[in-house]
C-alpha cells in the first residue's frame, strides 16, 4: 500500500478532464503543484465519478465593484467587499481572477479615481494576507473617452497586482453603441434624463471621444508595455477597430461585436475572449453578435464571466450541450488553459503534471454544473 505524504492530497473516482481527453481515474498533488495522473483507482478523496476540472481563470469580471458599490452613493467597507467577492469567485470555481477597476470617469460615475485606489489596496491586503479563496490580480479598464482617463492610469500602473489593460470608448456611436438608439435606451434608462438632457450629454461625450479617445490609447499602450501589463481591446467591431488595436500591440479582442470583428481578429492572432451571459442567454443583452455563432465558426478563445461569475463554468457546459463540434475538453479549455494563456500564466490552466493544483470538483444537476470542492494550489479552499 503506498503511504501519504503529510502534504499530499489523492484524488480518486474522478472524471478527470485534460487538455484533450477525460480520462477515468486518480489525480495526486503536493507541493501545491500536479504530481501524478493515473487511469485507475487509488486511495484517497473518492470524487463518486465527478468531474474533476482545472481551476477557472477569470480575465475580466466587473463584479467587485458591485460588492462596495452595491447602490449608488451607498459604499461598503472595502475589506468585507473583497472578501464577499472572492467567495462567491471560489463558490464558481474561478481559482485565478483578475478583477477589473474602471479608470476614467465622468460626470455621472459613481466612483471616483481615489475609490478604485481604495479597491485596489483592499485586493492587495487580503492577498497579502493569505485570506483569500482564489489568486487575485488587476485589470484595468480603460474608458479612453474620459477626461480624466490617463491621470487616474498612472496614479495605479505601478501597482504590483496590475498585470491586464482593456481599452473601451462607450461615447456614443462608439463600438458596443454604434446604434444611437441602443445608447439612448441604455443611458436614459440608467441616468433617469430627459430626452434634453440626454442630448446635450450625447454631444459632450462625443467631444470627449473626438478629444481624447486616440490620444489616451496611444499613451496607455506605452506605458502598458514598458511595465509588461498585458493589452486588451474591447467592443471591436470593424476591421479599421482590429488594425488600430495591431498597431497598439493588443493581443486580446476582448467582446468584439460583429462577426466581421471577430474573423479579423482571428486573422490577426489575437485571443477572442466573449462574456459567459451571452453563451447562456443564446445573444448579447444588448443586440451584438451572439457568442454561440463565434463558437460554432471557430471563432472563440476565451469565455469571461463579465458580470456573472457563475456564467463561466455554466458557458463552458452550456456550450458542449448547443454547440455541435465541441467537446468538453476544447469547451472547459476556453475558461481555463486558454486564458490563462493569453494572460501569460502558464503555470496553470490545465490538468498535467508540474502544473497549479489549481482544481474544482464539479457534478451536473439537471444540466447545471454543481461546483462540490475546490482547491487552490493543493490546498482546499471551498
Amino acid at each position: 500500500m503506498t503511504a501519504i505524504g503529510l502534504d499530499q492530497t489523492i484524488l480518486t473516482n474522478a472524471r478527470i478532464v485534460l487538455a484533450d481527453q477525460v480520462m477515468e481515474g486518480s489525480v495526486e498533488m503536493a507541493g501545491g503543484v500536479i504530481t501524478a495522473i493515473g487511469s485507475g483507482s487509488s486511495r484517497g478523496v473518492d470524487l463518486e465519478g465527478d468531474f474533476l476540472i482545472p481551476g477557472l481563470v477569470e480575465l475580466h469580471t466587473d463584479h467587485l465593484e458591485t460588492h462596495y458599490a452595491p447602490r449608488p452613493k451607498v459604499r461598503w467597507h472595502p475589506v468585507a467587499a473583497v472578501q464577499a467577492h472572492d467567495a462567491q469567485i471560489a463558490a464558481s470555481g474561478i481559482t485565478t481572477v483578475f478583477d477589473a477597476i474602471r479608470v476614467g470617469t465622468d460626470e455621472h460615475a459613481d466612483m471616483g479615481a481615489a475609490e478604485l485606489q481604495v479597491l485596489a489596496d483592499a485586493v492587495t491586503a487580503g492577498v497579502r494576507a493569505e485570506r483569500l479563496r482564489a489568486d487575485h490580480f488587476i485589470h484595468l479598464r480603460c474608458e479612453v473617452s474620459a477626461p480624466d482617463c490617463l491621470e487616474a492610469f498612472e496614479a495605479i500602473m505601478d501597482h504590483p497586482l496590475v498585470r491586464l489593460a482593456s481599452l473601451m470608448d462607450h461615447a456614443p456611436g462608439q463600438r458596443q453603441f454604434a446604434n444611437p438608439e441602443a445608447y439612448k435606451a441604455y443611458y436614459q434608462g440608467k441616468l433617469k434624463m430627459s430626452d434634453a438632457e440626454l442630448a446635450e450629454f450625447i454631444a459632450r461625450r462625443s467631444l470627449e471621444s473626438i478629444t481624447f479617445s486616440d490620444r489616451h490609447r496611444k499613451a496607455l499602450a506605452e506605458l502598458s508595455h514598458a511595465r509588461s501589463i498585458a493589452l486588451a481591446s474591447h467592443d471591436d467591431a470593424t476591421e479599421a477597430h482590429v488594425d488600430a488595436a495591431l498597431e497598439l500591440g493588443i493581443r486580446i479582442a476582448e467582446f468584439p461585436t460583429t462577426l466581421e470583428a471577430a474573423r479579423a481578429s482571428r486573422d490577426a492572432g489575437l485571443a477572442i475572449l466573449m462574456g459567459g451571459p451571452n453563451l447562456v442567454r443564446g445573444g448579447s443583452h444588448s443586440g451584438n453578435v451572439s457568442a454561440r455563432a463565434l463558437a460554432a465558426a471557430g471563432l472563440l478563445d476565451i469565455v469571461s464571466s463579465d458580470y456573472i461569475p457563475f456564467s463561466m463554468l455554466q458557458s463552458a457546459f452550456c456550450l458542449v450541450d448547443t454547440v455541435e463540434g465541441i467537446s468538453v475538453p476544447e469547451a472547459i479549455g476556453l475558461v481555463t488553459r486558454r486564458p490563462a494563456e493569453a494572460a501569460g500564466l502558464d503555470d496553470r490552466g490545465e490538468i498535467a503534471l508540474g502544473k497549479r493544483a489549481d482544481l474544482v470538483q464539479v457534478r451536473l444537476d439537471d444540466g447545471v454544473p454543481i461546483v462540490r470542492t475546490v482547491w487552490r494550489q493543493g490546498r482546499r479552499v471551498l
